[in-house]
């Protein structure tokens, strides 16, 4: 069974964008809240239907308390649905994020994406369902990515109302896993950005992406118009998005957070000078004309 909340929370991201957001810091780490509530309020302006806030994109792991709370704060303040992002700490325990979704859900949050774990998956989520009573996105994440029994198990919970899959470029994982979540009656997501219309095509009902951090009309129209069976807009749209996620979600695969910043800066939604991931990797030489040009920037 599907408890009311999870089940109201499926339904409400059923055909909807949401976007994985950035948290846009300055050169010393700071966020400018100005700058935030502008970035955040201008993702939805362009089309995204929701938010995910302090997940991967986000750099959710990385930040103190005071800055989670400010960023849930300024989304929130948006008026559109919020997904915290919770856990994905190295060595973090249950209670330390159980300690986050709290937070989340004393901010006004409307769910949690909660971050892989290897140890006893099902009592985590379980541990943040009483904890915060959000529902719950599962994270099938291709770093950490739950075997099947594991995911149908997650699935089962009550609390969680659909799964993020984000394999990155395992297809047939990512095929079965969309499946699951409809065996199990729930939302089926795409986090898929380098196989984002197929993933479509293959059962996915929603998106959750890192791509729509920036640029978002483009993936907005790629999933409206295969929602609304307009499959020449679709393929048209698709391929357009295709070539922009082969050069942001391309090796390093880290610094495609780098890169949609600097899309960001490109587009006015933030100073050039808060488009800084301080965890970016080296990045090849050319590589943010290269992303800009095929964003459209350039």
């Amino acid at each position: 069974m599907i408890a009311p909340a999870a089940a109201a929370l499926r339904d409400r991201l059923r055909w909807r964008l949401v976007a994985a957001s950035a948290t846009p810091v300055d050169a010393a780490g700071a966020v400018d809240e100005e700058v935030l509530g502008r970035y955040l309020s201008g993702l939805v302006a362009d089309g995204a239907d929701a938010l995910a806030v302090l997940a991967h994109t986000g750099r959710g792991p990385y930040l103190d308390e005071a800055t989670r709370d400010l960023v849930v704060r300024r989304a929130v303040g948006t008026g559109v649905p919020v997904i915290v992002g919770v856990g994905g700490r190295p060595g973090e325990r249950t209670d330390e994020v159980t300690a986050q979704a709290r937070r989340a859900a004393a901010l006004g949050a409307n769910g949690l994406l909660v971050f892989p774990v290897d140890d006893d998956p099902v009592a985590h989520h379980d541990a943040l369902w009483r904890a915060a009573g959000l529902p719950m996105l599962a994270f099938d994440l291709y770093l950490r990515p739950y075997p099947e029994p594991a995911l149908a198990a997650l699935l089962a919970h009550p609390g969680v109302a659909g799964v993020k899959v984000a394999r990155l470029h395992d297809a047939i994982a990512c095929q079965a896993a969309l499946a699951a979540a409809h065996r199990a009656d729930r939302l089926a997501v795409t986090g898929e950005d380098r196989m984002f219309g197929p993933s479509l095509m293959w059962g996915a009902e929603a998106a959750l992406v890192g791509l729509a951090a920036a640029a978002v009309p483009i993936a907005a129209r790629t999933l409206r118009a295969y929602a609304d069976k307009r499959y020449d807009e679709f393929l048209t749209a698709s391929a357009d998005l295709d070539r922009l996620a082969e050069v942001t979600f391309t090796e390093p695969m880290e610094g495609y957070v780098q890169r949609m910043l600097w899309i960001a800066a490109a587009e006015g939604r933030i100073p050039a000078g808060h488009a800084v991931d301080p965890h970016a990797p080296a990045l090849p030489d050319g590589d943010r004309d290269r992303v800009l040009r095929v964003a459209g920037c350039r």
